[in-house]
């Protein structure tokens, strides 16, 4: 395709893989050194990736209760799975897309040799990691923000990860008013789902958040009539705290059922992780 772009970033530690809606920062590691020929290597995998998700967009645009067909791909059964675990029965598997493609070239990087493997798709991460390799994440108040808040060095227990943020100002609309809603989970897939609906249900009514049904936002978005929130001006702490509290109710259920290791979620100027997260995810620092 015409739009295919890849390119060594500046100090040689990633190279961006670029075409129509995909974004991807892929580093592949041979030990300590980068490997530049696996990463472009992937970023060709990556083409093949969306054309796959692409073949099947008619289907993944319904939800998930809709789908009677089992995907072709693995990539796309991998977004079924994903919403169909977490079970919100308005989530089509277009709300794991992001994740399962960043997965996909994630699991190539290590097939072919790589020590450790770190895809960023727009802000969808998956993370490869070899025994005893370690990785640090930074994260966002705001989805739409390049500044980073906190670093979460994540456990060395885990070598698979995905992290994941969702909110307003995203690349997918939003039922919620969360800044960002960050979920960690053992794949992309997965934690891009949790993500999507904890961040949904950062939410409670007041007069100072407009919703509008989805398709007035987006004529060709998946959501149809679904009101998804537009603006939100000032609101009183206790409607923040309110709709802070239904974001981590939803987390911890999700949690419960293994789907992540847990979530940070920002509404405001307010922060809060799930229960027992630094036990589960890892220690967070403040940003320097």
């Amino acid at each position: 395709m015409s739009d295919r772009r890849i390119d060594i970033l500046p100090g040689k530690k990633g190279v961006l893989a670029e075409n129509g809606p995909l974004h991807l920062v892929i580093q592949a590691y041979s030990g300590s050194d980068f490997d530049h020929g696996l990463a472009i290597e992937a970023s060709h995998y990556s083409f093949t990736c969306l054309e796959s998700v692409a073949a099947e967009l008619f289907l993944l645009r319904k939800r998930h209760g809709q789908v009677h067909r089992p995907p072709k791909h693995s990539i796309t059964a991998a977004m079924l799975e994903s919403v169909r675990a977490v079970g919100d029965a308005d989530l089509t598997p277009m709300a794991a897309v992001a994740g399962s493609i960043a997965d996909e070239v994630a699991d190539f990087l290590m097939a072919k040799g790589a020590t450790k493997g770190i895809v960023d798709n727009g802000g969808d991460i998956a993370i490869r990691l070899s025994p005893g390799e370690e990785v640090a994440v930074g994260v966002r108040p705001t989805v739409e923000s390049q500044e980073i808040s906190h670093v979460i060095r994540l456990n060395t227990g885990c070598t698979s990860w995905g992290v994941n943020t969702s909110g307003l100002g995203g690349r997918s609309l939003t039922r919620g008013i969360a800044s960002a809603v960050t979920a960690f989970g053992s794949t992309s897939s997965l934690a891009d789902a949790a993500a999507t609906s904890i961040a949904n249900a950062c939410y409670t009514g007041h007069k100072n958040i407009l919703q509008l049904p989805a398709e007035q936002i987006d004529s060709a978005s998946d959501l149809g009539e679904t009101l998804v929130t537009v603006s939100v001006r000032q609101l009183p702490q206790q409607t923040v705290a309110k709709a802070l509290e239904n974001g981590l109710q939803k987390a911890s259920l999700i949690q419960k059922q293994g789907l992540i290791k847990g979530a940070l979620i920002v509404i405001g100027d307010q922060f809060a992780c799930s229960k027992g997260f630094s036990e589960m995810v890892g220690e967070i620092t403040m940003s320097e």
